[in-house]
């Protein structure tokens, strides 16, 4: 695995040992699982105030880091943000876990 791979893998794994990083994560995740189109499968940012109930600045945290560690991408449109899925670290992820097994 080359060094860069290591450190991405390592900044992924930092965000995703937050809970609420965590459950962001998988929320987007399996919102994606079940849409049959890309563009469908976004989550915004009232989703997870709602779904964590906890306030807007500390959500937009938790999704700046989860961006910051490439784990997914955010489309904003005027004042509303939509989160997907980064599919290249998606795809380094498994891959980790699938040659530990």
């Amino acid at each position: 695995m080359i060094v860069s791979d290591t450190k991405r893998l390592a900044d992924a794994f930092k965000a995703l040992s937050n809970p609420n990083r965590l459950r962001i994560y998988l929320e987007i995740l399996d919102r994606r699982s079940k849409q049959v189109e890309a563009k469908d499968c976004g989550c915004g940012l009232t989703d997870f105030i709602q779904k964590l109930n906890i306030g807007a600045p500390t959500v937009s945290h938790h999704i700046k880091e989860l961006v910051n560690a490439e784990l997914i991408t955010v489309e904003r449109n005027g004042k509303f943000m939509t989160c997907y899925l980064n599919d290249e670290m998606r795809d380094k992820l498994k891959g980790f876990f699938d040659s530990a097994s």
